[in-house]
């Protein structure tokens, strides 16, 4: 008997199975199993290597562009920003430049905006790339943007505070309300600026405390350190002074504080005597007043009221307090004055204290 009709005459014969019960063979792979599976799998990738190909340029070239196009923009905006810092460089060399811009105030400003344009411009270049990667790879984007859209609402609905905070400080800083070294009258407090963000506004009160002002809360902002400030100062004299005696006085100490350092620096128009602002019956009230550097109006105020008192006494000019005031040559009045006289009726022995007695009491008066 041939070799395969042995074989095939061994397989045919039912044999016991030596296996325990309960347990199912394991079906052992043969070669000719393995061999299909590769070709399929070699078929598979034979007919979609190309669009795996593509689908990783078309990403690849996503990435590069978008890398590519975010470094262009923020050359572009730093290039931006050192324009606009040579520019007010460039203004310094003037007299109005060299006090409305320093360093500090540039600075912080150049860098707030180019931080914010960076940002933006980096946000909106690579979520763009990552929506485009995505869409590559054939991934359905209208379920994802839906949900963006209702988590980007209920953030902002949550977050408005923040988000009203974080433009008003943009739109300040684009705008250049004020900047640091600036003294200013937000409202809810008032003083120097010290330090200027994009959710927070720093300042420094009169008496030294640090407030710090949400930029979202501020509705009004007064700066008193652009253009220029107003000295003013009233004096109050007796009505009977001699007007042009008094005039000349002050235009004498005007033009002498014109001339001196370093107020001639701080003034920036002649001092000017306007004129009475009030006339009383015992005072009057003259007004004296100059245009001067941002933010030195006090100084100039209290030099001048300096050298007008000065001025005065030299001049025998008396500085009275207003209408209440009380006149030199007035005569004391009586401490007595306002005193009633004494009654008749205190003396037991007069007759009006007799007459006012009872009838009893005048009869048992000894006599």
């Amino acid at each position: 008997m041939s070799l395969p009709a042995v074989l095939m005459a061994a397989g045919s014969s039912p044999s016991p199975s030596p296996s325990p019960s309960g347990s199912t063979a394991v079906t052992v792979p043969t070669l000719q199993d393995a061999q299909e599976s590769a070709t399929n799998a070699a078929s598979w990738v034979e007919q979609n290597w190309s669009t795996w190909l593509a689908i990783g340029l078309r990403v690849l070239l996503i990435l590069v562009i978008a890398a590519v196009l975010r470094a262009a923009v923020q050359r572009a905006i730093t290039k931006l920003i050192d324009r606009m810092t040579r520019t007010a460089e460039a203004v310094d060399g003037t007299s109005l430049g060299g006090l409305l811009v320093n360093n500090e105030r540039r600075r912080q400003r150049s860098q707030a905006i180019g931080s914010v344009l960076r940002s933006v411009a980096s946000f909106v270049i690579l979520g763009t790339a990552a929506l485009m990667v995505l869409g590559a790879f054939q991934i359905n984007l209208a379920p994802l943007l839906a949900s963006a859209g209702v988590a980007g609402v209920a953030i902002g609905f949550g977050a408005r505070n923040l988000v009203t905070d974080f433009l008003s400080g943009v739109f300040m800083i684009l705008e250049d309300q004020y900047g640091v070294g600036d003294t200013i009258d937000a409202g809810v407090a008032s003083g120097e600026v010290i330090e200027v963000g994009l959710r927070v506004t720093k300042l420094r009160g009169a008496s030294g405390e640090i407030w710090y002002v949400r930029n979202g809360e501020v509705k009004r902002i007064g700066n008193l350190s652009q253009g220029w400030a107003t000295a003013g100062v009233d004096v109050t004299v007796k009505a009977d002074e001699d007007l042009d005696r008094l005039k000349a006085t002050l235009d004498e100490v005007a033009e002498k504080m014109s001339a001196e350092e370093p107020w001639n620096e701080l003034l920036w128009s002649p001092i000017e005597v306007l004129g009475l602002d009030s006339v009383l019956l015992d005072s009057m009230v003259v007004r004296v007043s100059a245009k001067t550097m941002p933010g030195k109006s006090l100084a100039v105020e209290r030099e001048l009221r300096w050298r007008i008192k000065r001025a005065f006494d030299a001049a025998n000019i008396r500085i009275v307090g207003g209408a209440t005031a009380a006149e030199d040559e007035a005569e004391a009045a009586d401490p007595t004055a306002a005193v009633a006289a004494p009654s008749a009726l205190s003396n037991p022995d007069s007759a009006q204290s007799a007459a006012a007695s009872p009838i009893g009491a005048q009869r048992s008066a000894p006599k």
